[in-house]
C-alpha cells in the first residue's frame, strides 16, 4: 500500500510558500519575521534559516525586495513624492527605505524617480514590472562565463 501524505518536506515547502505569498499579498502591513514565524507555528530563527534555504534569501530581504519592486513602479508613475512612496509600500524610516533602494536598484530613490519617469510608457504591465525587476545585490557583479 503507497502513503498518500506528504512528505515533511513537502508539508514544510507548503508552509513556506503560505509565508511568500503572505509577504507578497501584504507587503505594505508592518510585518516582521516573528508575527510570520507565529503564523505557521515555528521559531523566528527556524522560518529564517528554512525561508533562505528555500527561496534564496531571509523572509526579511524577501519582504523589503517586495516593498522596493512595488516602490520602483510607484516611482515611475511620478505622481508621489518619495516619502509618500516610502510610506505607501509599508517602509517606517525614510532612511532605511532609502538605504534599500539604493542598496537593490543601484542609485537613490529621487535619482530613479528623475530617471525612470515615462522610460515603461506604452509596455505591458506584465513586461514592465520584469524588465525593472530589483535584482539583489546588483552591486555584486556577476562573474564572466568561463568558456572552455
Amino acid at each position: 500500500m503507497v502513503s498518500t501524505a506528504p512528505s515533511p518536506y513537502l508539508r514544510e515547502l507548503a508552509l513556506l510558500r503560505r509565508v511568500k505569498d503572505r509577504i507578497d499579498r501584504e507587503y505594505a502591513q508592518p510585518l516582521d519575521v516573528e508575527s510570520l514565524a507565529r503564523g505557521i507555528h515555528v521559531s523566528a530563527g527556524h522560518l529564517s534559516r528554512r525561508f533562505k534555504l528555500a527561496f534564496g534569501e531571509s523572509p526579511y530581504s524577501y519582504l523589503m525586495t517586495r516593498r522596493i519592486e512595488r516602490a520602483m513602479a510607484l516611482l515611475r508613475r511620478g505622481d508621489l513624492s518619495v516619502t509618500d512612496v516610502c510610506f505607501a509600500v509599508g517602509c517606517s524610516s525614510l532612511g532605511t527605505f532609502s538605504t534599500r533602494f539604493s542598496e537593490l536598484v543601484g542609485m537613490p530613490p529621487s535619482t530613479y524617480k528623475a530617471e525612470a519617469a515615462g522610460t515603461t510608457a506604452g509596455l505591458p504591465s506584465c513586461v514592465s514590472k520584469q524588465v525593472t525587476r530589483p535584482v539583489r545585490n546588483r552591486e555584486a557583479p556577476a562573474p564572466e562565463p568561463q568558456l572552455a
